[in-house]
């Protein structure tokens, strides 16, 4: 056979490889409009035949069980649904089921627990985050109305609001899923989803030790710290495991102190007896009420708090933050978005300047650097994974300049054939000045966990 005979059968191939790959899609297209059909038939004949006011006060699940056999009835009834087999109709339930109890499509997906983030970017594309790694879903929704009947539901049970006139919207799921939503005419291409899962049960330090983010010796130390009433700030980038980190650390605080935390969308699960939680309020459709976490922190400021946990630093309550930490509120703990320490205090300097207040740069640097005792760096790694990778003291002013000295930091040493990076959270070989801190109250520290590498980095 020759070269052309050869190429002629290998384009009849491709040609009937596309025909079919046109056709697959074509009979799954049909397939989706004909279940979408059902859903909406099912659903509207279960509203209109099942008193569902009477079964609603049932617990949950007796509730989604009462609704399934339900749904199963109508089907079983429905013209059309001969066409399915049990597999098709049992799925047919979950699918109307999570419709109408749910979040649809996306239901499952916050059932899963190793799915970190669900980003919808539009109707057809579904994205999620596992283990640290984007993946494209065969997750659709209908059209735009539908993604936006979800949003809708998701922002009015936390009493927020999504329209043109307030297009953006943070909200949170009942397990404490951060959610954030933007619709046109700020998304151009049409409504987007972006859900940050956070599990029923919090990560704890165990977790933290299995999953290799933090050493034990290293994990002590900041357990101590805690308990010594330092003020940590918590830095990383997006998804990079700081308010998980926040959370662990907030574990140490004992149990007879009154913890006020202040968010803009509730997402730390505190497991002390005496918590006091408050979250924001954006304004109404006049542009009236708003409560921001500014606003928040100088009223937690009368309800004598032993610690105070902010959420996440962002604007102008960063400089009430350290008030209140210079002010006999040691212990509080907060997050920043930065990528390095260094970068974490410049963020801090440029917030407190936002205030509006006509304040020396110099006056907040002392006040950073007098109320600051540790930056705890967090990063995630190319291969996906979350680590605690630099940990620096704050030790005062040498002029106009905030001094810092480097404890604990990471040193990479290459990555390994399976694609994970190799490498390990080592000490510099400073001792900290807060230890004298910990010594005077009575807190024990192994010295050796100090010990490491002999080049002593002062910034």
């Amino acid at each position: 056979m020759d070269i052309l005979e050869r190429l002629g059968g290998f384009r009849t191939a491709t040609r009937q490889s596309v025909d079919g790959d046109k056709k697959a899609k074509a009979e799954k297209k049909v397939a989706e409009a004909v279940i979408y059909k059902l859903k909406k038939s099912i659903h509207r004949r279960i509203v209109d035949t099942v008193d569902l006011s009477k079964i609603s006060s049932l617990e949950g699940e007796f509730f989604k069980a009462e609704v399934t056999k339900a749904l199963k009835d109508i089907i079983n009834t429905e013209p059309g649904s001969e066409v399915l087999n049990a597999a098709e109709k049992n799925e047919l339930v979950r699918q109307v089921c999570d419709e109408m109890l749910g979040l649809g499509p996306i239901e499952h997906l916050l059932a899963d627990s190793t799915i970190a983030d669900i980003l919808v970017n539009d109707p057809k594309h579904v994205f999620i985050e596992r283990n640290g790694k984007l993946e494209l879903t065969d997750i659709v929704f209908q059209d735009d109305n539908h993604l936006m009947h979800i949003i809708e539901r998701i922002v009015t049970a936390v009493g927020r609001r999504i329209d043109e006139s307030s297009p953006m919207v943070d909200a949170r799921l009942p397990d404490g899923s951060r959610v954030n939503a933007i619709i046109p005419p700020l998304a151009i291409d049409g409504p987007v989803l972006s859900i940050r899962k956070f599990g029923t049960v919090p990560l704890t330090a165990k977790d933290l030790l299995k999953y290799d983010s933090v050493t034990e010796g290293i994990l002590d130390f900041l357990s101590a710290c805690v308990r010594a009433k330092a003020n940590i700030l918590v830095s990383g980038g997006t998804g990079s495991g700081k308010t998980t980190l926040l959370n662990v650390l907030s574990s140490y605080i004992p149990n007879n102190e009154r913890i006020i935390t202040i968010e803009d969308s509730a997402e730390l699960q505190l497991q002390q007896d005496h918590v006091v939680r408050l979250e924001t309020r954006p304004a109404n459709i006049e542009g009236k009420g708003e409560v921001n976490q500014r606003d928040l922190l100088r009223n937690c400021l009368r309800m004598r708090p032993n610690r105070i946990i902010v959420g996440e630093v962002r604007g102008a309550e960063s400089l009430d933050m350290l008030q209140a930490m210079n002010t006999g509120h040691d212990g509080s703990l907060s997050t920043i978005h930065a990528n390095s320490p260094r970068d974490a205090l410049t963020r801090l300097e440029v917030m407190c300047i936002m205030t509006g207040l006509d304040m020396p740069v110099q006056a907040i640097r002392y006040y950073i650097s007098s109320a600051v005792n540790f930056v705890v760096q967090v990063s995630r790694l190319s291969d996906g994974s979350r680590k605690v990778v630099d940990i620096t003291e704050l030790t005062g002013m040498e002029g106009p300049v905030i001094t810092a000295s480097e404890i604990f930091r990471f040193a990479a040493s290459g990555v390994g054939s399976d694609g994970k990076v190799r490498g390990e959270l080592v000490a510099t070989g400073i001792r900290p000045r807060f230890v004298q801190r910990m010594e005077e109250m009575g807190i024990e520290i192994a010295s050796n966990v100090f010990k490491g590498d002999p080049k002593r980095r002062e910034r």
